[in-house]
Formats: C-alpha cells, structure tokens, sequence
C-alpha cells in the first residue's frame, strides 16, 4: 500500500501539500515486479508515468542491439511525462531487484497539472533530464551545454507564474468563505425580485469587466483619484473600511455615481451587504484571473520549451526559422528582461523553410543571442533580422553595444577563447556555432564597429545539413 510517506522520499513530491499528495495516491496503481519480469516493452504504447518507490530497472533495446538505453531505481519519476510527444517505449525495461512502482495514467495529467502548478517546472526539468541521460552523441551534448546556459532563466520564469498560481488558490478559499458569509447575510433580507435582479446583473457586468480589462483603462492617477472618490462616498454612506472596498470597485468600472445608483436600487439598509458580495464576488473574479493569466503563460513556456528542444521528435526535418527564433526569445525572456533590453524583429515571412537539424540551430540562435545581451548595457536593442538570398536563408543578429576590438576580431571563433570573466564564459559558445553552420554547409560571419555588431547566418536552401560521418 502506497503512502504519501513514500512520495514524500522522491524530491519532485517531497514540499507538496499532503492533500496533493493524497489525490495523487488515489489516481496511482501499485505495480509490483520480480526480478527478472518486465515493467515495460519496447514498441508498446506510452501511456503511464512511474515513480519509483523500491529496486531498479534497466531499459535495453532488446529487439535489436541489446544496448543500455537508460536505468531507473528508487526514486527517480521516469516514463511518459506530461507535455512529453513519447508515443512507445523504444526499449523493454526488466526489474534488476524487485521493484515496487506507483503507476499513473497520462488521463489524468490535465488535471494532475492544474491541482499542481508548482509541479510543471520540475516536471519541466525531468524532461531536460531524461534527453541529457540519454544522449550520447557530441551534438546532443552540445544541445544540452545550451540548454543549461537557460535553466537559471527558464526556472524564474516558471516559478513566477506558478507561485502566483500557489496564491491565488490559497487566497480564494479565503474569500470564499468572506463570499458565503455575505451571501448569507443578504439573503436574511426583505428584498424584491426586482432588486436581486439588479444586483446580480450589476456583480456579472463588473465581474467581465475585470476579466475584460486589461487595467490600462484609467492611468496610475486617475485610477488613485477614482478610488479617492469611491472611498469619500462609501466613508458618506457609513460602510466600514471603505478603503478595503474602494480598490475593486475601481478596478471594475465603478464610480460615485454608479455607487448612487446602487444606493437607489437596494436601499441605505442594505448596501454594506450588497457592496460586500460583490467586493467578493470581484476579488474571487480577479484570483480566477490571475490563475488563468499565470497558468497561460506556464502553458506558452513549456510549448517554447518543447519547441526548442523539438521533445521527441526527428533530428533532422524541415522547419520555419522563425519558429526556433521565437523560442529562443521566449526561453531568453529573462535575460533580456534583466537587462531591459528591447527586441527588434525585421522578419521575412516569406522565405521557404529548410532541411536542418532544428536543435542544433536552436543552439545558434541561443549563443548569439546571449552573446549579443552580454555586449550590451542596459536598455539596449536587440535587433534580428531575416531575408531571403538567392541560395540562403539568412539571419542576422544585431547589438549596439561597444562592438568587437579590431585586435580580437580573428580569434573570435577560436574554441575556448573568451573575453568575459572567469567562469563566466566557457569560449565554445561562437566555436560551437560555427560548427553547427558549417554542418548545415551555411557561413557565419560578423561585422563589428562601437554601436553595431552583426552576426549573420546563411543556410542553403536545399542542400541540407552534412551527415555525421
């Protein structure tokens, strides 16, 4: 029997309320193996995520090499994750020492993810972890080098969201409870039909306008002097702590003479209990929203990471340059955030999409970009720009920072050649570019002067990327 004692030993479960825990247990299967039996084959349908809980599993290619494909033991969550494009098992996985697993089926993911925010960035970094443990070849490593320059920035931008998720839920049980209560006191009211109408349709109008708004309808002032004025009438009308009160009224549209008209309808009797519900009934609106806009933008970070990686799918195959661009951009948010950098795209829609290994020209746009963010100083711009030659495709990838001395400018692609500080800077980043261009048979050059560096990147149109011999 499965205990959250057990998913408490396994670091992605361990700080997790317990009611979370306790969900979760009630979706799991308990699946125990011998040695020697097999927990998975290969070929068969990816449909289940296991943590494990006791022994080992060792994952071969049985049907052709008989090669080590990964290993799992005590404690580690492997099998289909949530956003993964796993479709079968490419390898039969047999328990090295009995085993016993927690098995969960991909159904309740969706749901899995919504009673768990916090949940998406480790699940985010499991994914990371799997391509890095099972990658072997150079040019997976090299994926993976890039990949670990963005895990500081993509960690932030998850946890943001995710913890603004974490308190809007805590908080709206709270204003749940506020909401019941003012309902119930409403209802002890001698009130028409007439009336209750009025008042629901007034809450549901306010209620879209704040799931409407954007909150740029009044500035920082004219939203302070509205809410001035609400709190002057509402402090006219006797109702307690109007301040509380007066910063959602204006967030939802209302005014003093709307106030008045609420006042006409219901009565001076009853206009604390009708101001109260639809204070709460508007700030529970807000916290739905807030959850809606931070569970959005977990949603957008995780495709731009699945983009990026391109999870799952072929090495090489014919993609939209655009495509990995944006990507970047997204995964590199913080960074350019940080340094309030602006973004300057000049993108040619128009041109064809091309053979190429997607990843590794991903890796391409991740080193100049990040090159281009460090020459800078605050409040720079970032300017990529797209063509189409008669042969090439082409990026170009502009900074106006100090430019590149005239004396480095020959040993810029060297490997391990740097000017930034140490540890800051491993001097493979341009080498490493370089070589995936050269392997897509493309060039990469660069013009500098103080004020306008340039990086541009062409990729034929037709020939592909070289083999790996």
């Amino acid at each position: 029997m499965i205990d959250t004692d057990d998913l408490r030993k396994i670091a992605v479960f361990s700080d997790l309320p317990e009611e979370q825990l306790a969900w979760l247990l009630r979706q799991a299967e308990e699946v125990r193996v011998d040695r020697g039996e097999a927990l998975i084959h290969e070929g068969e349908p990816a449909e289940h995520m296991f943590i494990f809980l006791e022994g080992e599993l060792r994952a071969r290619n049985e049907k052709s090499n008989d090669q080590l494909y990964y290993s799992a033991k005590a404690g580690d969550v492997t099998g289909l994750l949530p956003f993964s494009r796993l479709q079968t098992f490419q390898a039969t996985g047999r328990a090295v020492e009995p085993m016993r697993v927690a098995r969960l089926h991909k159904r309740i993911f969706p749901e899995m993810l919504q009673r768990m925010p916090v949940l998406t960035e480790r699940l985010v970094a499991l994914m990371l972890d799997r391509v890095r443990e099972s990658t072997k070849e150079s040019d997976q490593r090299d994926k993976l080098a890039a990949l670990g320059k963005l895990s500081a920035g993509l960690a932030h931008e998850l946890n943001n969201p995710a913890a603004a998720v974490k308190r809007a839920a805590g908080a709206i049980m709270e204003v749940r409870k506020e909401l019941r209560a003012s309902y119930l006191r409403l209802d002890q009211r001698s009130l028409t039909r007439e009336q209750r109408t009025y008042i629901a349709d007034s809450e549901e109008r306010a209620i879209q306008v704040i799931q409407n708004s954007d909150g740029t309808f009044l500035s920082a002032l004219e939203r302070s002097d509205r809410e001035q004025e609400l709190e002057d009438w509402l402090q006219s009308q006797a109702i307690p702590e109007p301040w509380k009160i007066a910063a959602t009224l204006a967030e939802a549209g209302f005014n003093p003479a709307k106030l008045q008209e609420v006042l006409a309808v219901v009565g001076a009797d009853a206009l604390h209990d009708v101001l109260s519900r639809m204070n709460y009934a508007l700030l529970a609106a807000r916290m739905v929203k807030e959850m809606d806009q931070s569970a959005t933008r977990i949603f957008d970070l995780v495709q731009a990471v699945k983009q990026y990686t391109y999870m799952d799918q072929a090495p090489e195959q014919e993609i939209d340059i655009h495509t990995g661009i944006e990507s970047t951009l997204t995964i590199l948010a913080y960074k350019l955030r940080t340094k309030s950098i602006n973004v300057e795209r000049d993108y040619d829609r128009s041109i064809p999409k091309i053979c190429a290994y997607a990843v590794e020209l991903n890796q391409v746009w991740t080193n100049l970009i990040v090159n281009a963010i460090d020459a800078m100083s605050s409040g720079g711009i970032l300017r990529v720009r797209t063509c189409d030659a008669p042969r090439d495709v082409v990026v170009e990838v502009q900074d106006n920072g100090s430019g590149i001395p005239v004396e480095i400018m020959p040993r810029i692609f060297e490997p391990f050649f740097t000017t930034k500080g140490v540890g800051e800077g491993t001097g493979l980043g341009l080498d490493t570019a370089m070589r995936v261009v050269r392997k897509h048979r493309g060039d990469l050059s660069v013009k500098s002067k103080p004020g306008a560096t340039v990086f541009r990147v062409s990729i034929p149109k037709s020939t592909g990327a070289q083999r790996a011999s």
